[in-house]
């Protein structure tokens, strides 16, 4: 290669003086959130402030243990919040590989190899085989290069590029940041770096679509203000109440504000996170990262999957497939079916002499794995032969040939693979039996399969010809390659099927190609399910949406078309997550409802823009996920329905007193404990209960399903009355019987803290056979349930804490009396079950 000596490439003060003007060579990220920013974020929701602001009235007031309890609550809520947040950015950070590629330039005449971020605009860099390339270049010289760019365009087979002084057109003479040089070597000058290659002109294309809220976070925070605005003004009205009838302002400010906190839905997003957050560890511990964490819920909505075909479907790794000759043939998969007959034993010998011993080209390196398999203890492997001279892939004849020396014979053997065409024409031979090879090429492409021909001849150990032409080759056979798919894809699909999720193939590759791999992955069944990328630009947004319930494959899609079709499905009203590892799916990832990228081998670019990383890069992984979203949507308004029904006897408890002239049975303190204990504690234990049966073989959620629905609504509320109306009857039984005060506020409390763990064991499951399963302990139930009457033995025995409580010492007569209320309680919780169960109400 002459290019590169000829040329001396920029100086280091040249370089240096572009590099401070135009920046490094480095792709345009997401700026990763820092400490404070997260911190100002988590403090701004509106209810820690509303929280905050109660616990200053506090202390105003001088009550100061009720006020620092609050605030100290307020802090654990934070801290929680801040913590999960920061760890999932770090997560992120740790899966971004920080490492640039290197790169071998001329500067001042001299090679030089420097981080790729130091390159500018005008080196001049030289490549080889298995060098990323590490900037956008326009190739002064190339010999045999053929460059791997299915991070850009999603084909897998490697593309031959040649440089401008051979006459090639642009796409052919220039190489793209990113790409991998599977063959050859190449010497180039750097056109454009950074920001300004291809590879960060799709990542900059991603600043123009926002991120968006998902539906439960937007139904979350508008129940949340609602919730907040109906609570303070009916806080409000009771203040001024117990003002209008007792004449004491100050008690009816410390009613109202105790109602405000009694209605205040400060669960709601501290029970949202700590679901979202625990989901995400569960997931990271299955090798899926929660990129945006409250995508895993939305992805159990998902009702379209749009995966790529490369390094998705596939493993990105080229295979032998099928041995064909004349004489012969054979299937290569699965391996160690059958020996290879002796017939093409000299295919595969002659196919493995014409690839690069060390090969960087997925489909050589193939062929070498078949021939040292297929050819183990045979004498076609040649180990010490002399490799003499190679004849390289050109534009004109697209095969190559290489010269070989064996130690045993004067005469050179060549051994050559290519194109079936190109190995046709160079054997010369008849029409006829060129059609019948052509016509079990085609054959085999249908099959979705790369097909190359080999050939061999011997020549006399003299000056070579100029020429492969020249040479008198002896047609061998066809060699057919694949890139097959994943062996875990045909089940996740079907199990895709089975939850009612469309799954849809978005690929560069050939229809031929698609289709075939399509049908192995269980995605197509017939030919009318495919679109072509040439056939979709000319369709307008109506024809392209009324083709979309029909199309399972689109092939030969170019990366803007990738987007447009995520943005017709989602018009659809579809829930759409889309998978993809490549940086042209980035856009994609990013427009999609739930980007989903393959972690191992994807871009930074995609991991960046998805919300879901897959680290194993296994498409099983992602029907875990979505297992996870159906599993935490349903928890979630079970985690609700307690939520509800707990705070309608806590609100009762809070007015009926002032209004009917009752003493004060609940006090802030008495709150800060239910709410400290009980309340998120309970979302520990819902976030835990495994999915309901038959979960996954129902269709996904309808897109207008909410959160805080009718049916959820009347659930909580029946449940929380019932416990509310015994709790009335049992104070005025309590009341009647002449109890104290203290002694009758220490009876509520205690049986409304067992009734509330009774709640929380009723709701864990809605099913019936949900009975059956309990067999299976939810241990953080136990330990939650175990710790919350550990703590109120310690309010009840400790005197100075008894007394913040205003409680009294129970006897046991009271604590009986309190279990048995409770008792009844979740009789009627159990009951409201079976109604439900029996007339179906929805779940």
């Amino acid at each position: 290669m002459s290019g590169p000596h000829d040329l001396e490439g920029l100086t280091c003060s040249e370089a240096a003086a572009r590099l401070l003007a135009d920046g490094p060579n480095e792709l345009p990220a997401s700026r990763p959130l820092g400490a404070w920013r997260l911190l100002v974020d988590v403090v701004s929701e509106p209810m820690f402030l509303l929280l905050v602001a109660c616990g200053g009235v506090y202390l105003g007031l001088g009550d100061r243990g009720e006020a620092l309890m609050l605030l100290g609550f307020v802090l654990v809520v934070i801290g929680m919040t801040f913590f999960q947040q920061r760890r999932t950015e770090r997560s992120l950070e740790a899966l971004r590989e920080l490492s640039c590629p290197r790169a071998l330039v001329i500067r001042d005449g001299r090679q030089a190899r420097i981080a790729g971020r130091e390159l500018v605009a005008g080196d001049l860099v030289l490549l080889a085989e298995g060098d990323r390339v590490p900037a956008d270049m326009e190739l002064t010289a190339a010999s045999n290069l053929t460059v791997d760019e299915s991070m850009l365009t999603g084909e897998s087979v490697p593309v031959t590029k040649h440089a401008e002084a051979e006459g090639a057109g642009e796409a052919e003479r220039r190489v793209y940041s990113g790409t991998l040089v599977t063959q050859g070597t190449a010497s180039g000058i750097v056109v454009a770096t950074g920001e300004r290659s291809a590879l960060g002109r799709i990542g900059a294309s991603l600043a123009t679509l926002g991120v968006e809220l998902t539906p439960i976070q937007l139904e979350t925070r508008g129940v949340v203000k609602t919730v907040a605005v109906a609570g303070l003004c009916l806080a409000a009205c009771l203040a001024f109440a117990y003002w209008w009838l007792r004449g004491d302002w100050l008690q009816g400010l410390l009613a109202g504000l105790t109602l405000a906190m009694a209605i205040l839905p400060e669960e709601l997003p501290v029970i949202l996170t700590l679901f979202l957050g625990l989901s995400a560890r569960r997931l990271a511990r299955e090798q899926v990262l929660a990129r945006s964490i409250p995508a895993i819920e939305l992805l159990g909505a998902t009702s379209v999957l749009c995966v790529d075909k490369t390094g998705t479907l596939t493993v990105n790794r080229m295979e032998v497939s099928r041995l064909w000759s004349e004489q012969g043939d054979y299937l290569c998969l699965p391996p160690g079916a059958a020996a290879l007959q002796e017939e093409l034993h000299g295919l595969l010998e002659y196919a493995v002499l014409a690839s690069h011993r060390r090969a960087f080209d997925p489909m050589e390196h193939a062929i070498g794995e078949a021939g040292a398999r297929l050819l183990a203890n045979t004498e076609h492997l040649h180990a010490d032969w002399m490799l003499i001279d190679d004849y390289p892939l050109s534009r004109q004849m697209l095969a190559m040939s290489r010269v070989w020396r064996s130690p045993d014979q004067s005469a050179y053997l060549v051994a050559a693979k290519g194109a079936p065409e190109a190995i046709v024409d160079l054997c010369h031979m008849a029409p006829q039996r060129a059609a019948a090879i052509a016509a079990q090429v085609a054959a085999l492409a249908d099959s979705g399969l790369r097909v190359i021909g080999v050939a061999r001849a011997t020549f006399p150990a003299s000056r070579l010809p100029d020429n492969q032409h020249d040479f008198d080759f002896e047609f061998l056979g066809l060699v057919a390659l694949e890139d097959p798919v994943r062996p875990e894809v045909p089940q996740a699909v079907a199990q895709c099927h089975a939850a009612g999720m469309r799954v849809v193939m978005i690929t560069g590759d050939h229809p031929a190609t698609a289709l075939a791999i399509a049908r192995q992955a269980g995605i197509a069944d017939g030919a009318g399910t495919l679109l072509s990328g040439e056939e979709l630009a000319a369709m307008d947004d109506a024809a392209l949406r009324a083709r979309l319930a029909g199309t399972t494959v689109y092939c030969r899609i170019a990366p803007e078309q990738k987007l447009r079709l995520v943005q017709a499905l989602r018009s659809e009203g579809d829930i759409v997550a889309m998978t993809g590892d490549g940086v042209n799916d980035a856009p994609a990832l990013k427009a999609a409802s739930i980007g989903v990228a393959m972690g191992a081998r994807g871009s930074d670019v995609a991991r960046e823009a998805a919300a879901l990383v897959l680290l194993k890069d296994d498409f099983s992984s992602l029907l875990l996920a979505v297992r996870h979203g159906r599993r935490l949507f349903a928890n979630l308004r079970k985690a609700i329905v307690f939520i509800v029904a707990v705070h309608v006897p806590i609100v009762g408890l809070s007015i009926l007193p002032v209004l009917l002239g009752w003493p004060i049975l609940l006090m802030p303190v008495h709150i800060l404990f239910l709410q400290l204990v009980i309340d998120p504690a309970c979302s520990i234990v819902f976030e835990a209960e495994p999915v309901e049966a038959g979960a996954m073989a129902a269709r996904p959620r309808s897109r207008d399903q909410r959160l805080f629905d009718r049916d959820l609504l009347i659930r909580g509320l029946l449940q929380g009355g019932g416990l509310l109306l015994m709790l009335i009857v049992y104070h005025v039984l309590l009341s009647g019987a002449g109890i104290s005060e203290a002694g009758v506020r220490t009876t509520i409390f205690v049986t409304l803290i067992l009734a509330n763990l009774g709640l929380i064991h009723a709701n864990r499951s809605w099913t019936p056979r949900g009975r059956e399963r309990r067999v299976s302990a939810n241990r953080p139930f136990a330990w939650i349930g175990l710790s919350a009457l550990l703590l109120l033995a310690v309010v009840l025995g400790v005197e100075p804490i008894r007394d913040m409580f205003a409680f009294a010492l129970p006897g046991a007569a009271a604590l009986a009396m309190s279990v048995l209320v409770a008792a009844l309680g979740v009789a009627w919780f159990e009951s409201v079950k079976w109604v439900q169960a029996r007339w179906r109400w929805p779940a």
